[in-house]
């Protein structure tokens, strides 16, 4: 089976799991959107739940990418929450349909057999931030805390946003919040003293 045949099969896979959601998604709406036969999809996947998990994993991928490409070249700490929250924000509105399945379609129950390929790619991210966090919090730049509570400060107020676009309850685009949203988070997450006066 060729690379092509299985990325087929994921694309397709996304546009019906965003069509009509995980459970009712059939492996044959999956096959004949990715034009394949049924030969093809169980040598590429073993199920509908476990084209979902590499999905995850496949869509996960693309969005680390997008938001550590905020940090090169290497930016000081007000730009560094500018780029990483419109980073957010881009990929969100760039990539609605990944985003919808990332943030809104995803269930935990199937998740499970991807869990630990998840956690390697969450901590690759992790590394990624903390490579550029950690000199600016050891030089009084950020303020010290987890890089949970960071990351939650940093992203959360935004999928708040998100979510609201990816459900279809707001239409509007969440980027025109970035500027709040960052000196939101600049105030949240930067000393008093060392606020660039905006």
């Amino acid at each position: 089976m060729t690379a092509s045949v299985r990325d087929d099969l994921l694309a397709a896979g996304l546009a019906v799991f965003d069509r009509v959601g995980f459970e009712a998604a059939t492996v044959a709406a999956i096959r004949a959107r990715a034009r394949a036969s049924n030969g093809s999809f169980f040598h590429a996947f073993g199920s509908k739940k476990e084209l979902a998990g590499a999905l995850f994993l496949e869509v996960l991928r693309h969005y680390h990418a997008a938001v550590l490409a905020a940090l090169d070249p290497v930016p000081d700490a007000e730009q560094g929450i500018d780029r990483l929250i419109r980073a957010h924000l881009d990929w969100v509105v760039t990539s609605r349909r990944e985003a919808r399945y990332l943030f809104e379609i995803s269930r935990s129950e199937w998740g499970e057999d991807v869990r630990d390929a998840q956690r390697a790619q969450n901590a690759r991210l992790g590394d990624g931030i903390e490579r550029w966090r950690a000199p600016l919090v050891a030089n009084g730049e950020l303020l010290p805390m987890t890089p949970a509570m960071f990351v939650s400060q940093l992203i959360g107020p935004a999928q708040i946003f998100c979510r609201a676009f990816l459900s279809g309850r707001d239409r509007a685009d969440p980027r025109v919040e970035a500027d709040t949203l960052i000196a939101c988070a600049i105030r949240a997450l930067r000393p008093l003293d060392r606020i660039t006066k905006q």
